[in-house]
Order: C-alpha cells, then sequence, then structure tokens
C-alpha cells in the first residue's frame, strides 16, 4: 500500500496525526519526527517511526518519493484492513 505523508523534521516530539484542516478530500497524514534533515538522518529516523507505529519492520517501509522534501509517498507492507483499524484509532 502507498500513501501519502507530509513530514516535519526537527520537532520538539514525535508525532502521527492527520492534518484538521483537509475538508472535502481526505486528510494528510502528518508526521513529525525530532531528527533533523542533514545527510539523509531525518528519512532514516522517519522510517524506523513508521515501522514502529504500524508494528511493522523498518524493511517493510519504503520511501517511493520525496527523498529531499516534506511531502513524500511512502510503500508500506501492511494489509489495508490492518491500515484502516490504525487510521481510526488516530481520528479518535
Amino acid at each position: 500500500m502507498t500513501i501519502a505523508l507530509k513530514v516535519k523534521p526537527g520537532s520538539k516530539v514525535d508525532q502521527l496525526f492527520y492534518d484538521a484542516a483537509g475538508s472535502g478530500r481526505e486528510r494528510l497524514l502528518n508526521v513529525k519526527i525530532r531528527a533533523t534533515a542533514q545527510d539523509g538522518k531525518a528519512n532514516v529516523y522517519f522510517i524506523e517511526f513508521l515501522a514502529k507505529q504500524f508494528g511493522i519492520a523498518k524493511s517493510d517501509v519504503t520511501i517511493v518519493s520525496g527523498h529531499t522534501s516534506q511531502h513524500k509517498r511512502v510503500s508500506i507492507n501492511i494489509s489495508e484492513e490492518r491500515f484502516v483499524r490504525f487510521r481510526e484509532g488516530l481520528e479518535t
């Protein structure tokens, strides 16, 4: 499954949430991470953080596009059913 996210490196906390401003269309999944955007460190940390949130291996998370951008497309090896349950947990 491929998902679109917006990543904000250099944050004070690690956090995964939906953008409240996304009305009328599917809301964008946002990720705040503490790692800074230097020498690919943020991407490595982002993959580790996302894998931990979904309860999957780091090798099951791949950045498809947006390696140097805040807007990323990520392939995650997870069933759609499991992703929907995870997403519902974020929305409550």
